[in-house]
């Protein structure tokens, strides 16, 4: 039995850490004969899914220091003196588990420099896996660590076809080490638990909210929220009983709570905070709407397509025109262009009942990010029988 590591310390909830736990999930599901799965706790951020683990036959491996959960989250000084400061703490840990375990595989998701420059001095056997997501920044210490890094890199991995493009023109990488690997981000299983919950407080708070267009995410600037209350509370000249929920939580939100009220759009955008389950509001919506300035496909266009909900989302990069097939499976608006989101809502609102062959299109492409599709991808890689 082979063991695979992961590694993806976070002191916030982003997006990496479903990514992590569903392909961590899905290689447990499909291969327990296999693999042998371990996750790396490093700053407690695994600790609520410990009950799952141990259902799925995946250990964990303590390393976490207690201080690191005080670390400040947010701001972007301040949460990169935190990633520093877990760096440094973590180097002795870190390279004393991979002289102990010996793993066959790491997959690296973030704060990949560590691993990858413990693996430049010491020459692991372990073959490291790296997965790139976004469009990375190339400052000179990324591009060096990645120059210096990539001859003892087993395998790179993109979760989106544009940034598989990107990086083979980088000439970083070796060419034939890049590939493409789908997020893990429907689970059927947990799909139907959550959209069938009975939960009655979640229910309620459900329930005072009718004919509302949603948002999801994080409540940072990655999200652009600012630009989408703008643009909200201009709609609501047009249409005024409108209604837009924000589901998320993060750095930005006492600043986006004065923008609604200074916009005297209080009785109409409402912020919603610490909601775990957002699939009952997803088959209540009218319309998913996606105003970030940057993202990979998303877990939420993903999960509001599966439950068949229409996503209407900004044309950033590098994964939503992707998935909604060029705006054949949704729309898509230019980001931060005034009205320009205005424009598709208004059409939205006249071609609503008429859309049904761009949901079915959209529920397809989100069947290929399933963690069955993600296992078979994974295992290929992980055999050395993909191609790029």
């Amino acid at each position: 039995m082979k063991t695979v590591f992961y590694w993806s310390p976070c002191l916030s909830k982003v997006g990496t850490v479903k990514s992590t736990l569903n392909s961590a999930l899905a290689l447990s599901k499909y291969t327990k004969e296999e693999y042998k799965i371990k996750i790396i706790n490093t700053c407690g951020e695994w600790d609520e899914y410990s009950e799952i683990f141990k259902e799925n036959g995946i250990e964990l491996i303590e390393f976490k220091f207690k201080y690191f959960s005080y670390l400040p989250k947010y701001g972007f000084i301040k949460s990169r003196i935190s990633y520093l400061v877990i760096i440094l703490f973590s180097f002795f840990p870190l390279l004393k588990i991979l002289k102990k375990e010996k793993p066959e595989f790491i997959i690296l998701h973030l704060l990949t420099s560590l691993p990858l420059m413990l693996n430049n001095f010491f020459k692991f056997k372990t073959k490291f896996i790296l997965r790139i997501s976004g469009y990375p920044k190339l400052n000179l210490i990324r591009k060096f660590i990645w120059k210096i890094s990539s001859k003892n890199i087993f395998k790179i991995t993109c979760p989106t076809k544009d940034l598989l493009v990107h990086l083979k023109n980088k000439n970083i990488f070796e060419v034939e080490k890049i590939f493409y690997l789908q997020d893990s981000i429907i689970n059927i299983q947990d799909f139907i638990k959550k959209i069938q919950s009975k939960n009655e407080i979640l229910l309620n708070k459900v329930n005072n909210y009718n004919n509302y267009f949603l948002a999801v995410g994080r409540l940072t600037k990655q999200k652009n929220y600012q630009y989408l209350i703008s643009e909200f509370t201009n709609y609501l000249k047009i249409k005024k009983n409108a209604v837009l929920l924000i589901i998320g939580e993060g750095e930005e939100k006492s600043k986006l709570l004065k923008l609604i009220k200074t916009s005297n759009a209080s009785n109409n955008i409402f912020i919603l905070s610490q909601i775990r389950n957002v699939y009952p509001f997803m088959k209540k919506a009218r319309a998913l709407i996606l105003s970030s300035l940057w993202e990979e496909v998303g877990f939420v266009i993903v999960e509001a397509a599966f439950c068949n909900l229409f996503v209407i989302s900004s044309d950033c990069p590098n994964g939503p025109k992707e998935f909604l097939a060029g705006g054949d499976a949704g729309y898509l608006f230019q980001s931060n262009k005034k009205n320009e989101l205005i424009k598709k809502i208004e059409i939205f609102d006249k071609e609503e009942k008429n859309l049904n062959k761009m949901k079915i299109q959209a529920k397809k492409n989100s069947s290929k990010y399933s963690l069955f599709r993600h296992y078979l991808t994974l295992n290929k890689i992980l055999i050395n029988e993909n191609k790029t």
